[in-house]
């Protein structure tokens, strides 16, 4: 397992910022495509020198909204991918989409680029939750675009945000089942958190209390459950073997790597980890890479006591647990 690999890619730019939302994240009037293109290609190179004779198993593109750079761009870095790493026979490449009717017209561009699975942040299928949470897209849209997705991509998955203020659980329980009439092989649900320095924090926005909370996320289990898509994760529902294998990764303490701003990666070497941050900032991200090849911020030997609490908070997110 410390042999492969799973490489993370940060798009850090959005046409709006949710409400919700503490993720790295810009709204910019202009982009400079062709060096941010540069810049990502510039640090996979940085990467491939720490990382030889590793084989990649997964590719990530997250954000940010990935689905808004040019399928040139991603198509630039998979092909980069192939030629400095092995990659495994059954390489999954993931990027994240937004329902908009511009980013489903570019399906056919990222499947062509080498995208195999795409993952759509719905939300919610109820137009008054989507326009609380901030998103630019109609429940119309949304439908629209997991249907488009499913047809034009071997693997599909979509976001819902449940546990918001005022929802029952008869609601939820509306919205769910025609999430999982509507879903393929994998489903994530995120109960709503509040997240410091957020619109939402600052405005005082609270979500489901706790018994509410619990109550939703014990329907959840149930619906989910009896549909054949049992949670794998705390948040993530799939049929069997149809898993997030990049994130499958991550929760089992393999290797992972990530290129672009704030991305992170945990690299073992001769029994070591170390810990990699990239420049948060993404102007500042930009210029490193520009004069030393890559965009790192801090690199921090793990001690085994910390790593063994890290593999344990990570494992026990998984319903297969951790192994003694």
């Amino acid at each position: 397992m410390r042999h492969e690999l799973a490489i993370y890619v940060h798009w850090p730019f959005c046409q709006s910022k949710c409400p919700y939302c503490d993720f790295n994240s810009y709204v910019a009037e202009s982009i400079d495509h062709v060096l941010w293109r540069h810049a990502l290609l510039t640090e996979l190179e940085a990467l491939a020198g720490e990382t030889p004779g590793r084989t990649v198993t997964s590719v990530f593109f997250g954000g940010g909204t990935p689905s808004l750079m040019p399928p040139k761009t991603a198509a630039d870095v998979i092909d980069a991918i192939g030629r400095k790493w092995r990659t495994a026979d059954d390489l999954e490449i993931t990027l994240e989409d937004n329902p908009s009717t511009i980013e489903i017209g570019l399906f056919d561009e990222f499947r062509a680029a080498g995208v195999n699975r795409l993952s759509v942040g719905v939300q919610s299928f109820d137009d008054a939750s989507l326009w609380f949470l901030g998103r630019k897209h109609s429940a119309a849209e949304a439908r629209n675009a997991i249907v488009a997705a499913q047809r034009h991509f071997p693997r599909t998955s979509f976001d819902i945000i449940y546990g918001l203020p005022g929802q029952t659980t008869e609601g939820w329980r509306r919205e769910l089942t025609e999430a999982l009439e509507l879903a393929g092989e994998h489903l994530s649900l995120y109960q709503l958190t509040i997240e410091p320095g957020t619109p939402f924090h600052r405005d005082c926005v609270e979500a489901a209390d706790d018994d509410t909370g619990s109550e939703l996320y014990e329907l959840t289990h149930e619906l989910t459950g009896a549909a054949g898509l049992p949670a794998y994760e705390v948040s993530n529902h799939a049929y069997l073997g149809a898993e997030c294998r990049h994130n499958l990764n991550i929760w089992r303490g393999g290797d992972y790597a990530g290129v672009g701003p704030s991305a992170h990666g945990r690299l073992t070497t001769d029994g070591v980890t170390h810990a990699i941050y990239r420049i948060h900032d993404a102007g500042r991200w930009l210029e490193a890479v520009a004069e030393g090849g890559h965009g790192t911020a801090k690199r921090t030997l793990l001690a085994p006591e910390g790593r063994c609490q890290e593999l344990v908070m990570t494992g026990l997110r998984l319903a297969e647990g951790i192994d003694r």
